[in-house]
């Protein structure tokens, strides 16, 4: 009985040194870092083309020289194939994105311009991960980025000031970038294409 106790004891001692050893050559569990990207909200907003106030002060359309910028937002943003359109409600912002929404076969849709934040909150919401554009009025450009998160990159935009485009992104815990660039005719040498920013985490909260 004794020897039978003693050969347990024995086994039962082994076995805990083999698990010990086993345990001890297992590899560290290896951290696997997530691949997966958050989605990028991208919004191009720019001011409406130029005007042509000899045809209706309260509400003008394009000058020849603003219907040639319609045609050169959309050879500029065709290619990033927008899902929405957004425009208020005057002839100058409507025909500024005519040839666009044509092309793109969207209807634009009317928003008001008093309401940023609420055209903000409903884009990043309904297009979260898509691009869409945005016209506007010197008066409310800088406001609609502000209203997206980011900082506007310019002070204030001037009576001749046409020919801005801003591109806002917007992704889930990141800092709201803007990036500014010029198009269409008469685009003044200043400003220029650059490298888009990088996105930054959102600081934590002090």
């Amino acid at each position: 009985m004794t020897q039978r106790f003693s050969f347990i004891l024995w086994l039962m001692a082994g076995l805990a040194a083999f698990v010990g050893s086993a345990a001890a050559q297992a590899p560290a569990p290896v951290k696997v870092k997530s691949k997966i990207k958050p989605l990028v909200t991208t919004i191009y907003i720019v001011r409406h083309a130029e005007k042509d106030s000899t045809s209706d002060r309260a509400d003008p359309t394009l000058s020849p020289l603003g219907q040639t910028r319609a045609l050169a937002l959309r050879q500029t943003l065709l290619r990033h194939h927008p899902a929405a359109l957004f425009t208020t409600d005057t002839k100058r912002t409507r025909a500024t994105l005519a040839p666009l929404a044509e092309a793109l076969k969207l209807e634009p849709q009317t928003y008001d311009p008093k309401r940023g934040r609420d055209l903000a909150d409903r884009i990043l919401k309904e297009y979260a991960g898509k691009s869409v554009v945005i016209v506007g009025h010197s008066n409310t450009v800088l406001s609609l980025i502000d209203d997206f998160g980011a900082t506007p990159p310019v002070e204030e935009i001037g009576e001749q000031d046409y020919e801005y485009l801003f591109t806002v992104r917007v992704a889930e815990g990141l800092m709201p970038t803007v990036d500014m660039r010029g198009y269409g005719p008469e685009r003044r040498p200043g400003i220029k294409i650059g490298k888009a920013t990088p996105m930054a985490p959102v600081p934590p909260v002090k």
